[in-house]
């Protein structure tokens, strides 16, 4: 008998100096304790779901653990094997039975050695295998699951129970779990290893298990309720929002794959694609849509000069020839609140720009975006109450054109102006005497060709004509391009695509 108590001592302090905290909490007043087993999942590995006629999908990394409580009695290993209970919130139960059996066959074929560590590599490295999952996990639906517990009970005390589960004043649990247990059933004050609290000291992503443990000091007609979930044909209701079981246990599989993904991420050693230096994770932001990591620091500066100088369009991934841009929870913790709000009104603003059917209210102590209406001219500002046309931004003038009162004033003139030259050259003499001009001679030219006419026909043709001599269209958006020097390789200053001189 010490010879057996002194391999379950030996064999629990080994288990401690392999895994850590996180994963194996021992029970220090008795010899127990649980472990939390992450199951290595294989590259391509996928969790589906299908939900009235709806069928999801999702590629994941990592799958919450699974939880193993055990006690030793006191002839382990020589005669007896450990006391456990396997809990899991994403094996049904016929899974978890499959696999407590072969924790007993493992402990069989030792002949009397200890097993837990063998236990623990089983399921992590082969438990999927032996459940015959390897690529897809596919979630029981709502329809055809029916949670339970296994105790290992005969069939007699088992249909007392379940006539002790119909007994009203249980109410539906929030969560859902499957578990299975190698004990008998306990004598009345008899001890149960499924009541151990040590699990309330572990962190929160794997807070679902302890729950799960603590729940098991309930009697057995509370416990069935409690560790099976609400029943198949019930959806769990939530203020304003209905999820079934298996859509929570699809959310909570995802958020604690992101979770674990975030910590692998942290603890991993990146090459920042701006100052070449290598960074860990924990200090590295990466864009979702492109997957480009950089450090805090490179990528920071880069968002907060593009947002100084007011090119919100700019804030993008600084990889050459990306266009991914990062979300506004990243450019908010790398710029900062101030610069985050113009970063949010300049963006707003350019959005707005963009949309045809919008347009600004013309005074200039209001500003505010108007929304337009194709069958009508006319617009009216909904915070000054302010009625302007589209297309003059003057006050509204009903069916009268724009361009009327010009009219009215050409034909009244006494002085009709003069049509301007028709060449190029006759355009350019015309500029170069006007600019070069003493005032006397420039009032004469105004009044013949009309000052405008100089000032924005004039010009707006030279410029036209220096644009198309210096300038390129971009091929994406049309923009004009000048090359000031450099190869060929360009890069539009407007839609940010690249483009080749020829």
């Amino acid at each position: 008998m010490n010879a057996d108590l002194e391999e379950q001592e030996d064999e629990l302090l080994a288990l401690q100096s392999i895994f850590g905290s996180d994963e194996f909490l021992r029970d220090e007043s008795k010899s127990a304790g649980e472990f939390r087993v992450s199951v290595e999942l294989p590259v391509g590995f996928n969790v589906l779901l299908k939900h009235d006629q709806t069928i999801r999908q999702y590629d994941v990394s990592f799958l919450p653990p699974l939880l193993l409580t055990f006690e030793l009695p006191e002839d382990y290993p020589s005669s007896s094997p450990p006391s456990f209970t396997l809990t899991c919130s994403w094996l049904t139960q016929p899974q978890l039975t499959s696999l407590r059996d072969k924790l007993t066959d493992l402990y069989q074929a030792t002949g009397g050695a200890v097993v837990l560590f063998s236990w623990i590599q089983f399921l992590r490295e082969d438990a999927l295998k032996h459940l015959d999952i390897h690529t897809l996990l596919e979630l029981p639906t709502d329809e055809s699951e029916t949670p339970q517990t296994s105790q290992g009970k005969p069939d007699a005390e088992r249909s007392d129970a379940d006539e002790e589960e119909s007994a009203p004043g249980s109410e539906p649990p929030d969560d859902q779990y499957h578990q299975v247990s190698s004990n008998p059933p306990l004598p009345p004050g008899g001890s149960d290893v499924t009541a151990s609290k040590t699990s309330e000291s572990t962190d929160d992503s794997l807070g679902d298990y302890s729950l799960a443990a603590d729940k098991s000091e309930l009697p057995d007609s509370a416990r069935q309720e409690e560790v099976g979930g609400i029943p198949p044909s019930k959806d769990q209701s939530y203020p304003g929002l209905s999820v079934t079981p298996s859509q929570m246990l699809l959310s909570r599989i995802l958020i604690h794959d992101a979770e674990q993904r975030q910590k692998v991420f942290a603890g991993t050693p990146f090459d920042c694609a701006v100052c070449f230096s290598s960074w860990l994770g924990s200090e590295c932001v990466q864009l979702h849509e492109c997957g480009h990591i950089f450090c805090r620091a490179c990528l920071g500066e880069f968002c907060k000069a593009q947002i100084t100088e007011g090119n919100v369009r700019g804030v993008t991934c600084p990889q050459a020839g990306c266009l991914a841009t990062p979300t506004p929870a990243q450019v908010k913790s790398l710029v900062g609140e101030e610069l985050f709000h113009r970063y949010d009104r300049l963006l707003l603003q350019s959005t707005l720009d963009g949309m045809p059917d919008v347009s600004y209210c013309p005074r200039l102590s209001c500003g505010s975006a108007v929304i337009l209406e194709k069958s009508s001219p006319a617009a009216m500002c909904s915070v000054c109450s302010f009625a302007f046309c589209v297309d003059c931004k003057k006050t509204y003038h009903g069916t009268s054109k724009c361009y009327d009162a010009l009219k009215v004033s050409e034909q009244t003139s006494e002085d009709p102006l003069v049509e301007t030259p028709r060449t190029e050259e006759g355009m350019m003499a015309l500029l170069e005497d006007y600019t070069t001009a003493n005032k006397w001679r420039r009032r004469l030219l105004e009044n013949r060709y009309g000052r405008k006419t100089l000032l924005h026909t004039i010009e707006g043709r030279v410029s036209d004509r220096w644009k198309a001599v210096h300038t390129k269209p971009c091929p994406h958006c049309f923009f004009p391009i000048q090359k000031d020097g450099g190869c060929n390789h360009m890069i539009c200053s407007w839609c940010h695509r690249m483009f080749n001189w020829e």
